[in-house]
């Protein structure tokens, strides 16, 4: 797992109990963040009990399942130690009972409360929050909830429980007095319920997907911490357009890779993160974290329709064929639902190509905890003026627009406008007998 990953949701038991494993045989399905895999087994032996089920909330370091292995005999051992004896049998013995407990421990950590008698349905994430902080059946069940048909979210269990380390409980505040924020959320229900829509018997509802509710929830809470504000910029790059066609043919041969725009404009974007290393931060509280290592995410679409974030890590130490071979790796991976849980994890500024499908800018969300990203327009084909010592001439130019998102909480009108002009200054200096 990433260093940032904190949990984990089991999507798949691929074993059953009793079931023989080989060592690196995947054991079980999760999913983190946006990414699916598999868990290989470390060891050679049997499953014989499974901690979690399938869509429970897992968090690092828990143990989700036993395996029983056959035992070895230490190497070196003499005969005077193979002697199974009666003390040693007794020894054995203890030993057993000393595994068998820590077993039983292990189920009574993981799966002591499972709310199999609630009345309600509570999701995996509520249920994990209350096991940890010791929650009975009874005091979850008397957790007011807020969600969709007063379902428990994780506001509410975690407010329930700070008010309990309190000495109070959100069920003995005075019915008399109703504080503003009660009235304000009774009145945001009631507004949700009013607009709620009402499907025809012609429509059809499509439930979303794990990953489509994650960006959902993603992308809304950036738009509510971020206060997003766009620089637009164009950019002339003629000369990458002609030095491509020129060399891509002898790049794929002598590389074994395809020569895309996405390294060449990586290339300038990292080398713009390096002359303005404050638009490389991240914001915590009141404090801003400066990022010493420039880890730049691509969006790449996923065969459902998807979008994710794979990372190019430490960007601005790959020459042009390093990060070629990088893009075309992580591009590659995502197409085929194989990236790891590492390959999302550390982005410090993202680039995602809006021009993909023919959109000439866009306004990007910013992905957090980043504070910035740039959305690369369709390149095209267009009249414009040519300057020369001669004077001024029309000309058949290759065109795109820069479309620079950032946090106006930490990075200001300047420092995202001029960083969106270095990007266009390197794009348009790129030199055209550049070898490969």
């Amino acid at each position: 797992m990433g260093e940032s990953v904190a949990e984990a949701t089991i999507t798949n038991w691929l074993k059953e109990v009793g079931d023989t494993i080989e060592a690196d045989e995947p054991v079980l399905e999760i999913a983190t963040d946006k990414v699916d895999s598999e868990v290989p087994s470390e060891v050679e032996g049997k499953l014989v009990e499974k901690l979690f089920e399938a869509d429970d909330v897992v968090q690092v370091g828990q143990t989700i399942a036993i395996i029983e292995i056959e035992g070895e005999i230490p190497a070196g051992a003499g005969d005077d130690e193979l002697d199974l004896d009666l003390d040693g049998r007794e020894e054995e013995d203890q030993y057993a009972e000393e595994v068998a407990e820590s077993v039983e421990a292990a189920k009574e950590t993981a799966g002591s409360k499972d709310f199999s008698e609630a009345s309600r349905f509570y999701s995996p994430l509520v249920k994990n929050i209350a096991k940890e902080e010791g929650i009975s059946l009874d005091e979850l069940e008397s957790v007011e909830g807020t969600g969709k048909d007063g379902r428990v979210t994780k506001d509410d269990i975690l407010a329930y429980v700070e008010n309990r380390e309190k000495g109070t409980s959100q069920q003995q505040a005075p019915k008399t007095a109703t504080a503003p924020s009660a009235v304000t959320g009774k009145m945001a229900e009631a507004k949700a319920k009013s607009e709620a829509v009402i499907p025809s018997g012609e429509d059809e509802i499509i439930e979303m997907s794990r990953m489509g509710k994650m960006i959902a929830h993603h992308m809304v809470e950036s738009a509510q911490t971020s206060a997003h504000v766009q620089s637009f910029i164009e950019v002339d790059v003629t000369n990458i357009w002609n030095w491509r066609n020129k060399h891509k043919n002898d790049f794929q041969k002598k590389e074994g890779e395809k020569l895309t725009f996405t390294p060449i404009f990586m290339e300038a974007v990292a080398k713009a993160i390096r002359d303005f290393p404050l638009i490389n931060i991240s914001v915590d509280g009141d404090k801003i974290i400066k990022k010493k290592n420039i880890n730049l995410g691509m969006a790449a679409a996923l065969p459902d329709g998807n979008l994710i974030v794979p990372v190019i890590r430490n960007a601005d130490q790959l020459n042009l064929v390093g990060l070629a071979k990088k893009v075309n790796d992580l591009a590659n991976r995502a197409r085929q639902n194989k990236l790891k849980p590492d390959d999302i994890q550390g982005g410090t500024y993202t680039v995602t190509n809006v021009g993909t499908f023919g959109s000439i800018m866009g306004t990007p969300i910013i992905n957090q905890p980043q504070v910035a990203i740039l959305a690369l327009g369709a390149i095209r084909k267009v009249p414009a003026v040519i300057e020369t010592p001669d004077g001024d001439f029309i000309g058949i130019r290759y065109k795109m627009f820069l479309s620079h998102s950032y946090d106006h909480r930490v990075v200001n009108g300047a420092l995202g406008g001029q960083f969106v002009q270095r990007v266009a200054q390197y794009l348009e200096g790129f030199d055209k007998n550049r070898e490969i």
